[in-house]
């Protein structure tokens, strides 16, 4: 049975008429299956007896085993048959082609055309637009190596060379054309590539003709999150995909791209496989049908049988394959022909989708000697087994030198050859061999192989005017370009180089990726014996090289060496002689010879010489006596030294490598003064030092390392004699000595010059010796220069010297001298001492816990205990931070520097740099910060808002060194920083450029008796005017004039020049809150004023009369009204009393008037004054109960002003009394008071903080007065929040944020009560709570603080999950659920719920999928029965309550996020409510009208959505006061008042006469007159009087040109024009302009229902104006409604286009392309759309996308548009972005209709007005040779003639008549033909 199951698969016998092939191909089974076993002991005999035997067992089995050979043979490029389909493998990724690797050692090319349709089609079109296409991406974007890919070969050919070239197609067009619509089956897994992307997916193209695969977005964002990090697909992107459903008999599939689908493939006999549309790389079931050495038979699918070569076995399991064993399989390739099927049992392969990752070989290139054949398969290759038991494969044309020496016999298993790795075949995990002699004695294989600079031997292949080409290995070829054919540049190569000719090149560049080789040919390059440079690194000072001269500048040469390493040669060093024009000494491509002087890797900087030592002059210099040695080294030469000693000078050191001694000045060590000690201190003997500058070389050898020197000598910026000096040139030098009248500069050649006191600094110089110091690095101008003398002027002053930008000089010179200290911690990391290796290692911003040592009388503190012992650490006694603090306490501290002379570090004890906070920090972002430490060059601050440690520099140029005592930065001072970088480097700070000074904040030093604050600011008029002495005494009259008015004290200049003070609180003796007292007083104003008090200059105490110092105090005076009046003698004595002792007499509690000073934005607080000497603070959250105040309270409160403030008690500092604006702050029970959120702690509420320490607690049940789905969402720290103290018995507060507590008096609607105990709730009671707990007994639901009830599981849904866990999962902890109260135990404290639906009238709590109902009769009847009775009370309550408002029910139903509206209880069918409602209410509202009564509609179709029924028309003229809406809900502008709805034409109020009295006062007035009889007389003129009075009224109304004033006058003018939008809109504006929103919104409505339904234009006028209206005041779910509506009732298209507008013009751009996006979809047939859309990305400046959105447009459009929406978009274009493209879309398209008129006539407008005359005049001669018809001829003829009378000259317009006139002539003389 087995046998004919092998011979006739499944499906019957074959027929006799079957062609001859299959017939063949049947019997060749046969016999390969029925003859393994004998040829396994054929090859065992073979092996034991000799030739003689073999050869007749080879004929006597020759026909059964040839088949099986056959067979087994593996791939070759023979065998291979167009149309054959492969699984290959990317190999290489090029620009233009794939190289593939193919099963068997095979590779095949597939070039870009191949890919897929689509992406040929982009390419045409790149080829034919001449520019790169935005969307088309390169193959190296498509593809990585490594990928597996179906191919077909689409053609075998033979290359020039005679060899084989196999290319390849990845088409699915091709791949998959054996496959039909029908065929395609649910599960295939088929390849494709993306062809286009459309709006909710992406169309892939597989190839199957009548077929469109679809892939959903969403399936490709699966693969892609995990692949791509959720990049988008892109055209011709190849793909593996699933069809994962098949409609309309294969027309449409739709695909899956997912990894765990695709991986797990699996081809079933379901999916109806054939052999004829078999597919590569499809993933099989399979099993073993027969073993043999060669490989295995497999048979798959039921009916197919394959091959499996030893190369595709698993490699763990060869040997161990038995007959039937089941294997998975992956089919590698199906020969057309022969139908002959292999497969692969590699793991790899068997997880489609999958790269491979081993793509190389790590011996690549190496020879092996004594490698043993494994295997000879004739006319395919051999294997031979490598010496890690690898095998490798070398192909048969590989085997041997030629096939006419091949000798088969050699190649016997056991046999060793010596070979070379050639390559790796990724899809056969082989390494591939040659034994081919060439090959193996090759110098090169690769182009990773070739170095820059090796010498190589190649073959000249052709010479091109680009170069000449050498082949230089088998694949390798080089280029020569024309300036490296020989030293000298040749005009006719051909003449010396022929093709085929030898040469010895020298590689120059190498770029193995790119296969980019350049070679020289320059005879002294090649053959030079001087080290080649092909790394900057190999550049080592004085190293002499050859190289080749690249460019000449005006500023030397560029020399270039190997792998494009170059250097500079500056001028000076170009020759011994100066040359003045380098380019005429030399030329490019001339070969130097050159000495490397300086070299920077990092920078990728060199500096180079002509100069050599082997000079003849140098020569001899060089081999003279030690007298000559040392004139080896001239002035300008950058030399290395060593340390030989320290001397008082400097350092004594030797030039090396002549160890000529020579002296290093310490000022010379760096450009920084400070610096310069610093390296003299830690340099010791044998250090050696780099690039030292030699600055004079007669006598004694002087030298120099300031880093701006060397580098101004090196950049050639150094002046050699006077000849090359001019003024105006900026020099670099040091001062060489400082006299009394000027500064001596000298620079690094020798020359020097003088810098007159006069222009040493901007400054005014009392003393040069204060500006600056001998040795220091400064930058001069040249102000004149004096040949003959040889003397120059200069000047020092930083406007004359400025380098450039401020902010970079500094921050350059910040980096250096940090650079510098980096450079001295290196030299104290090598000292022995641990001490110093600790110190170096110590870095700001580090935090040490030490140990208190002492505290010194200067308040500063020692510490110890630091990681080393002996290490000195102090804080000074601002760095104490006001801490007490004593010995052997323990303490965090920051380390703000480290002394590096002293060995001392500088720590802080302050909080907020020990704490420092995590923020993201932006570069370039400005902080405030406080400077904590201070050096000569630099400062370090810390930033406020982190406390992260900065460092800036103090000096922005080398001159920049002197300060005024004013100018100069104290400890504590406040800065403005901006940050230059956003980490903290190697030196632990981050680095940063100071502001201006003027944002800089003063602090003064103080002593804790002081009572100065640290902030405060004095006043420099005070300080100033206190020199004089005067005999003034308290009590004494003095009158003095005004001289500066500030903000609490007014500066008065007494009679005799004194200086005296007057303070706010005495100027008036009743001060009116909110006024500024001093503003009284005006500058110039001559004042009587009585002397109070005497304050002292220095420590801003006020002294008594008896103190030595009082007659040089400032006076304080008063000019009070009645201390003016009252005996001096007594006056305020009080002020020699300590304000410490004076706060005392403040009880809190007690009310005082205090004056603003200042608001201090980082601590948060108002500081004020109440008295001259009495200061007070105001912490922000004790100025008001508002949250707009305290947001901004610079608005609310000015500078000066007069505020009530009640004293709470003193500050912790005893010298300020702590005020508030809010009351006593006592936080009481009941209290309402601002806090700020602390923490946020999750399900259970939030830590609020107030003023003086004090915490509360808020549970959620308490957030607000409507329970939330996420009741702490809003809320983050440091957010203010209005509370109300509910207790005050624990330690912490218990607070309530609802506003039913914090504002009782808004009465507004509580939905969820509070319920703090079980007696707070009642039986059959709707309550809300949220999940506590899901327990074994029910599910705990928390209803208050301390109140939880608990649902048994039968109430708690009507169906019952499988699993408990399931309640968990649906009932998270935090979820707000609604629940009825069953029952109270109140003994057990147990309250019993229900979350049932029936119950609660919500949804059911679980979903319905989860399990099976609950048996509920039987599980709850008793229950029912006992709730019945309550339910049928509830129901009559709820239909009452319906009749009386008709939100009754909807208020239970109400989601709890909707706005909730305060109500107050209903009284006789009258309710008072809020205007606005949630847009989810609102919408019930208007259902339930349309059931509750009829609708008021009338003819312009708007829904009046603010009326509920008839019997609320009253309700709604009622006033809606006392409003308030949630802060969250807030509109952005607040009404503060209530409103009246008179807004329905029947409640208009007549027009009447304005009057001067209103109508309720003349209606009170009445019975009074009547009382009073008149006389005839009186009667008569007053009747006279009022008809005056109506006659001017009338009058005036009469008037066409008066203006409406009131709404009466708007009323009476929109009763006589009703339809007119724009009466209707200035009256929306005259409500606007009031802030009554509410009012205008009201106008709109009455608009919109009073305007005729005909006059369209002038309804959707109001519309938009209503849409403006919500936009700037409204909500955007308002905004949303009113566009809703206006959609309905308008022309859609002009309603979305206006809100569009409406937005961009908002600058809401963001929701303006959303709703573009809408349109684009809604509308996208209409041209008007896009074009908007094509505008509104311009103006943002997203050409890209407007350019896509025209691709759109065009294939949306009708063609008939398509010409007028190009041309639209290309004038755009010239508008808003780029003019050439814009010229090259109206090119295009006229090149396309060139008879279109129109376009010409925008083209030429737009060119007129954005081109040049030039332009304009080329598209005019364009148009005028066009053959129009005449009358559109003459229309741009006489455009033309226009053009030229305006622009061009007369020549020009009589050349255009000319031109008219020949155009007629050739009009008529054709007609005449």
């Amino acid at each position: 049975m087995t046998t004919l199951e092998e011979n006739f698969p499944r499906g019957g016998t074959r027929k006799a008429h079957k062609s001859e092939k299959a017939f063949q191909q049947s019997v060749e089974q046969d016999n390969l299956f029925d003859i393994s076993t004998e040829e396994e002991s054929i090859k065992r005999k073979k092996s034991q007896k000799g030739p003689a035997k073999t050869k007749k067992l080879k004929i006597e089995k020759k026909e059964d085993i040839k088949p099986v050979k056959e067979k087994f043979e593996i791939l070759r490029v023979e065998s291979l048959c167009e149309g054959m389909r492969l699984l290959g493998c990317v190999k290489e990724v090029n620009d233009l082609e794939l190289v593939i690797s193919l099963p068997n050692g095979l590779q095949g090319f597939v070039q870009a055309t191949e890919i897929c349709d689509a992406y040929t089609k982009m390419l045409n079109e790149q080829v034919a637009q001449e520019e790169p296409l935005k969307d088309l991406v390169r193959l190296p974007e498509l593809f990585s190596p490594g990928m597996l890919v179906r191919c077909v070969i689409s053609s075998v050919g033979v290359t020039e060379k005679g060899k084989k070239s196999v290319k390849l197609s990845l088409n699915p067009r091709n791949v998959n054309r054996v496959l039909s619509a029908e065929a395609l089956k649910p599960g295939m897994h088929l390849t494709g590539t993306v062809s286009s992307l459309e709006d909710h997916g992406y169309l892939v193209d597989i190839g199957v003709s009548g077929n469109r695969a679809f892939l959903p977005l969403q399936k490709a964002q699966e693969d892609s999150r995990q692949k791509n990090k959720g990049a988008k697909l892109k055209v011709g992107q190849y793909l593996n995909c699933i069809i994962e459903e098949v409609k309309g008999s294969g027309g449409v599939v739709h695909l899956s791209v997912g990894h765990s689908e695709v991986s797990t493939a699996i081809a079933t006999e379901e999916q109806n496989w054939t052999l004829h549309n078999l597919l590569p790389g499809l993933v099989v079931k399979s099993q073993v049908q027969k073993v043999t050495p060669l490989g295995l038979t497999v048979n798959f699918l039921s009916f197919f049988t394959g091959l499996v070569d030893f190369m595709h076995l698993e490699p763990k399991k060869t040997g161990t394959y038995f007959s039937n064993q089941a294997v998975k399989a992956c089919i590698l390739c199906i020969h057309p022909q022969t139908r002959v099927v292999r497969l692969s049992l590699r793991p790899v392969f068997l997880q489609p989708g999958r790269s491979l990752t081993r793509l190389s070989c790590q011996h690549l290139g190496a020879v092996l000697d004594d490698v043993p054949v494994h295997g000879f398969f004739s006319k395919a290759g051999a294997t031979f087994k490598l010496k890690d038991g690898a095998l490798a494969f070398a192909r048969f044309s590989h085997l041997s030198d030629s096939k006419n020496i091949f000798k088969p016999e050699i190649f016997k298993p056991g046999n060793t050859h010596k070979c070379r790795i050639i390559d790796y075949s990724p899809m056969d995990e082989l390494a591939l061999l040659s034994l081919r002699t060439s090959i193996i004695q090759a110098q090169y294989l690769r182009y990773y192989d070739i170095k820059p600079g090796a010498v190589v031997k190649g073959t000249v292949l052709t010479i091109k005017p680009y170069g000449m080409l050498v082949k230089v290995g088998e694949r390798i070829r080089g280029l020569v370009p024309p300036m490296h054919l020989a030293d000298i540049l040749m005009k006719n190569p051909e003449k010396k180089y022929h093709i085929g000719d030898e040469v010895k090149c020298r590689v120059l560049l190498c770029d193995p990726e790119a296969k980019k080789l350049m070679m020289t040919l320059k005879k002294t390059l090649v053959e030079s014996k001087l080290p080649a440079i092909t790394c900057y690194a190999d550049a080592k000072p004085s190293l002499q090289t050859h190289g080749f001269i690249f460019r000449v500048k005006d500023c030397g040469c560029i020399v270039k060496f190997y792998n494009d390493v170059q250097g500079l040669v500056p001028k000076h060093e170009l020759s011994a002689e100066y040359i003045p024009a380098p380019e005429t000494v030399f030329y490019p491509g001339q070969v130097v010879k050159v000495a490397v002087l300086n070299c920077e890797p990092t920078k990728e900087r060199m500096l180079l010489s002509f100069k050599l030592l082997s000079d003849p002059e140098a020569k001899k210099e060089h081999e003279g006596g030690s007298q000559k040695k040392r004139r080896a080294v001239h002035v300008g030469q950058l030399v290395d030294v060593k340390v030989v000693e320290k001397t008082k000078e400097g350092l004594e050191v030797t030039v090396l490598p002549h160890n000529i001694p020579a002296l290093l000045p310490v000022p010379h060590l760096s450009d920084h003064v400070a610096n310069g000690p610093l390296l003299y201190h830690w340099l010791q003997a044998g250090d050696t030092l780099h690039r030292v500058l030699c600055l004079q070389s007669e006598g004694r050898v002087v030298l120099c390392r300031k880093p701006a020197l060397v580098s101004a000598v090196e950049g050639g910026q150094d002046p050699k004699s006077f000849s090359e000096i001019h003024p105006g040139m900026l020099l670099i030098g040091f001062v060489k000595s400082i006299k009394d009248y000027g500064v001596f500069v000298q620079f690094p050649s020798g020359l020097s010059g003088l810098a007159p006191k006069a222009v040493v600094s901007d400054k005014f110089v009392t003393s040069t010796s204060d500006h600056f110091v001998e040795g220091q690095t400064v930058v001069a101008k040249v102000t004149n220069v004096d040949e003959e003398k040889q003397r120059m002027l200069l000047s020092l002053r930083l406007s004359d010297c400025t380098l450039g930008d401020v902010a970079t000089t500094s921050l350059l010179l910040l980096s250096q001298g940090l650079e510098e200290l980096q450079g001295v911690r290196s030299l104290m990391r090598n000292r022995d001492s641990v001490l110093i290796q600790t110190l170096a290692e110590m870095t700001p911003g580090m935090v040490l816990d030490l140990e208190v040592q002492e505290v010194l009388e200067d308040g500063s503190v020692v510490f110890s205990g630091g990681p080393v012992p002996g290490l000195v650490l102090k804080a000074s006694r601002y760095h104490r931070a006001g801490q007490e603090v004593e010995s052997g306490q323990r303490k965090k501290a920051v380390v703000l520097n480290v002394d590096m002379l002293e060995l001392e570090v500088h720590v802080s004890l302050c909080q907020d740099l020990v704490n420092k906070k995590l923020k993201k920090l932006k570069k370039g972002s400005e902080h405030q910060a406080t400077v904590q430490h201070l050096e000569e060059s630099f400062a370090i601050a810390s930033l406020v808002e982190t406390g992260h440690l900065a460092v800036f520099s103090l000096t922005s140029h080398l001159n920049d060194t002197f300060r005024f005592e004013s100018e100069k930065l104290q400890v504590g001072q406040g800065v403005s920083l901006t940050l230059r970088t956003t980490q903290p480097g190697v030196t632990g700070l981050l680095l940063a450029v100071e502001g201006p000074a003027a944002k800089r904040t003063m602090r003064q030093t103080r002593k804790e008796s002081e009572t100065v604050d640290e902030d405060e600011e004095t006043d420099p008029t005070l300080v100033v005017g206190t020199v004089k002495k005067h005999t003034l005494s308290i009590g004494d009259m003095v009158t003095g004039t005004v001289k500066s008015i500030k903000a609490t004290h007014v500066v008065v200049t007494l009679e005799d020049g004194v200086i005296g003070c007057i303070h706010a609180s005495h100027i008036l003796d009743d001060v009116p809150v909110g006024t500024s007292p001093t503003s009284k007083l005006k500058i110039g104003k001559t004042v009587t004023a009585r002397v109070i008090g005497g304050r002292d200059v220095k420590t801003f105490k006020f002294l008594p009369i008896s103190h030595p110092r009082f007659i040089r105090t400032i006076p304080e005076l008063s000019v009070r009204p009645s201390e003016l009046e009252k005996d001096g003698h007594t006056a305020l004595n009080t002020h020699s009393v300590s304000p410490s002792e004076k706060i005392k007499q403040y009880q809190v509690g007690q009310t005082v008037t205090c004056f603003l000073k200042r608001y201090n934005v980082v601590k948060k607080w108002l500081e004020v004054e109440i008295a001259p000497d009495i200061r007070g603070r105001i912490p922000l959250l004790l100025t008001s109960l508002s949250f707009k105040v305290l947001k901004h309270p610079d608005k609310k409160f000015r500078i000066g002003q007069a505020l009530k403030a009640t004293v709470v008690g003193p500050d912790s500092s005893k010298a300020f009394l702590c005020l508030s604006l809010i009351g006593p702050h006592k936080l009481e029970k009941g209290e309402v008071a601002m806090g700020r959120v602390l923490k946020v702690t999750p399900n259970e509420g939030l830590t609020v903080s107030f003023p003086f320490g004090k915490f509360g607690r808020v549970s959620i049940f308490h957030l607000s007065d409507s329970y939330s789905e996420k009741p702490l969402e809003d809320f983050v720290p440091q957010k203010i929040v209005r509370c109300c103290v509910l207790s005050t018995a624990d330690h912490m507060l218990t607070l309530s944020l609802r506003s039913s507590r914090t504002n009782p008096e808004t009465k507004s609607k509580i939905e969820d009560p509070e319920i703090n105990s079980m007696q707070d709730i009642k039986e059959g009671q709707l309550l809300r709570g949220y999940v506590k707990a899901v327990e074994p007994r029910g599910v705990l639901l928390s209803l208050g603080p301390s109140v939880v009830g608990v649902a048994q599981y039968s109430y708690v849904s009507r169906h019952s999950p499988s699993e408990r866990a399931l309640y968990s999962t649906y009932l998270p902890e935090g979820k707000l659920l609604t629940a009825k109260i069953l029952s109270l135990n109140y003994k057990r404290k147990l309250v019993a719920l229900s979350f049932l639906s029936s119950d609660t009238g919500k949804p059911d709590v679980l979903p319905a999928s989860i399990g099976r109902p609950h048996l509920e009769q039987e599980e709850r009847e008793t229950e029912a029965e006992r709730v019945d009775q309550r339910r049928n009370e509830e129901k009559k309550n709820q239909k009452r309550k319906e009749k009386k408002n008709q939100k009754g029910p909807e208020d239970a139903k109400r989601p709890s996020k909707e706005k909730r509206e305060p109500r107050q209880p209903q009284v006789k069918k009258q309710g008072k409510r809020g205007r606005r409602e949630s847009g989810s209410e609102q919408e019930r509202v208007n259902k339930k009208q349309k059931k509750a009564g009829p609708s008021e509609e009338d003819d312009s179709g708007v829904e009046v959505y603010y009326r509920e029924g008839e019997e609320e028309i009253e309700e709604m003229t009622a006033l809606a006061k006392k409003k308030l809406t949630k802060p969250a809900d807030a509109p952005r502008l607040q009404l503060s008042s209530g409103f009246m709805w008179d807004v329905g034409l029947d409640s208009l109020t007549p027009a009447l006469p304005p009057r001067g009295e209103s109508s309720d006062s003349e209606e009170d007035d009445t019975p009074h007159e009547a009382t009073k009889k008149k006389s005839k007389k009186e009667r008569a003129l007053e009747k006279q009087k009022a008809e005056k009075q109506l006659s001017c009224i009338e009058e005036a109304l009469r008037d066409p040109g008066r203006q409406p004033e009131s709404a009466d006058d708007f009323d009476r003018l929109v009763l006589s024009s009703p339809s007119s939008s724009i009466l209707w809109l200035q009256y929306m504006a005259f409500h606007l302009q009031a802030t009554e929103i509410e009012k205008a919104r009201a106008v709109a409505e009455r608009a919109l229902k009073t305007i005729s339904f005909r006059e369209e234009q002038e309804k959707l006028n109001v519309w938009v104006a209503l849409l403006n209206l919500e936009n700037m005041y409204g909500s955007q779910e308002s905004l949303t409604k009113v566009f809703e509506r206006a959609v309905q009732y308008n022309e859609p298209l002009k309603v979305f286009l206006h809100l569009a507008d409406i937005y961009t013009k908002s600058e809401k751009f963001q929701e303006a392309g959303e709703l573009y996006n809408r349109m684009l979809k809604r509308f996208r047939l209409e041209k008007a759309v896009w074009i908007k859309y094509g505008s509104f990305l311009l103006r943002r400046g997203q050409a890209g996308a407007s350019h896509r959105a025209l691709q759109r447009a065009l294939e949306c459009l009708p063609k008939k548009e398509h010409v007028d929406v190009i041309a639209k978009f290309a004038q755009l274009e010239f508008q808003l972005g780029d003019a050439e493209r814009a010229r090259a879309i109206f090119e295009n398209t006229l090149s396309t209709y060139p008879k279109r008129t129109d376009v010409w006539s925008v083209y030429i407008d737009m060119t007129i007005k954005h081109g040049s005359q030039k332009e304009v005049r080329d598209i005019f001669e364009r148009v005028i040779h066009l053959s129009l018809a005449p009358k559109k001829m003459k229309f741009f003829f006489k455009r033309y003639l226009d053009y030229e009378k305006q622009h061009g000259t007369e020549k020009d317009v009589q050349a255009v008549k000319a031109k008219a006139l020949e155009y007629v002539e050739a009009k008529s003389s054709v007609l005449e033909d």
